[in-house]
């Protein structure tokens, strides 16, 4: 694969935010009726103004900045005292212990986390498994480290309480030799959570054939109904074949701080350190400092932050299910829905962008996730409640208007 290859497959227009470069040339004589009236919502990634940052978490960042260069210039992995608070609190959270030291690693995002951890794992023509749909840059770090892919179906549409992972399509993808999984839990950008005797398969498949596990788990404490989450890093996996990568910017809101963390493999996160202190020598110094907030909210908060998430969510899948020929799985945790559409009269690829032209609804192609769900669009409900109601009703309105 040539250079130019490589980063045109890497594609960012449809990323979260990157909707005006959706180019809209020959939409306009597809266009049917009036433009619908109302407040514009861009579902392609959470609202920070709707949903605020965790209480407390300008003023840690305020004192960060305050101690300057002690706090600017951290060691590649993070700040010591920061790391060992943040496993502590992983620890008692995903229920098996957190080396603060050797084997964990505070990282721009994460997206950076996720970076690294597929850099490190994954050279060209090595075989690595995939679930479809998942995150969008799973495939596509994969793809652009010239790592082969294996995928591996999620059929969540007909799961019951399980995510629907084909785990004998992952045990072919091991005997066929791939030495890596990726995977998110809860699925971006399903919102379905693995049962435990799906993570026990998962962690039994990896360990019988070696393989490495990288378990993207952002979404793990947006949890709905009272769900149970299994950790897989609490299974019976070998601890030095997984890597787990959670962070603070969605659930809590603090994207704009731009911090992740990946722990798990002492041998990996050595590597994606080295890898860091070169693509950005560590996460932002001052912003290290917010994660002094995460899991130290006060009582109710996260309650109320689900109770607010199921509400809209509730909402919204009412109002979805009432167009015929919508389908739409209950989320199961995290704050995204993936409706698929019915046949429509124009591509599904149009539609998205007529959607954003004459509604002014922004929503993720399904595709970004799986070449199979090019019916499926994605959005993020964390969002005005009132706003993501009328915006969601304008577009079952151009559902019906463009049916085929």
């Amino acid at each position: 694969m040539s250079i130019e290859e490589k980063f045109a497959r890497l594609g960012t227009d449809n990323a979260p935010g990157q909707e005006v470069r959706q180019a809209a040339d020959g939409i306009e004589k597809l266009m049917r009726g009036d433009t619908l009236e109302g407040t514009p919502v861009d579902f392609s990634h959470g609202d920070v103004d709707a949903f605020l940052p965790t209480p407390g978490s300008l003023e840690v960042f305020s004192a960060g900045y305050a101690m300057g260069a002690k706090q600017a210039y951290t060691e590649y992995r993070g700040d010591i005292g920061i790391r060992e608070m943040v496993a502590e609190r992983l620890s008692a959270f995903t229920g098996a212990p957190v080396d603060a030291r050797d084997g964990l690693i505070i990282t721009p995002g994460t997206q950076g986390a996720l970076f690294l951890a597929i850099a490190t794992t994954t050279a060209r023509g090595d075989k690595v498994a995939i679930m479809q749909p998942d995150y969008f840059a799973n495939r596509k770090l994969v793809e652009f480290f010239e790592g082969e892919m294996i995928p591996v179906q999620l059929d969540y549409v007909n799961a019951g309480n399980n995510a629907g992972i084909n785990l004998n399509e992952l045990e072919q993808a091991f005997k066929d030799g791939a030495k890596v999984f990726l995977f998110s839990n809860p699925n971006n950008p399903a919102g379905v959570v693995y049962s435990a005797d799906e993570i026990a398969a998962i962690a039994e498949l990896a360990s019988r054939y070696g393989a490495t596990v990288i378990v993207d788990q952002l979404y793990s404490r947006l949890l709905y109904s009272g769900l149970a989450y299994t950790h897989l890093r609490a299974s019976k996996i070998d601890p030095e074949n997984v890597i787990t990568i959670m962070g603070p910017s969605k659930t809590e809101s603090l994207s704009g701080y731009r911090l992740g963390v990946a722990f798990g493999s002492k041998k990996l996160i050595d590597r994606m350190e080295k890898l860091q202190a070169i693509v950005s020598l560590r996460a932002g110094g001052y912003s290290q400092a917010v994660l002094r907030t995460w899991f130290a909210e006060e009582a109710g908060w996260m309650d109320e932050r689900i109770r607010l998430h199921q509400a809209i969510r509730d909402d919204l899948l009412t109002v979805l299910r009432g167009c015929d020929g919508v389908f739409a799985r209950t989320p199961q945790a995290g704050s995204y829905l993936f409706p698929r559409l019915p046949k429509l009269a124009v591509s599904y690829a149009d539609f998205i962008k007529i959607l954003r032209l004459q509604a002014g609804v922004s929503v993720t192609p399904g595709t970004e996730f799986s070449p199979h769900c090019a019916d499926s669009i994605r959005f993020n409900f964390s969002q005005d409640h009132k706003a993501a109601v009328a915006a969601v009703e304008r577009l079952v309105t151009l559902v019906d208007r463009y049916r085929a």
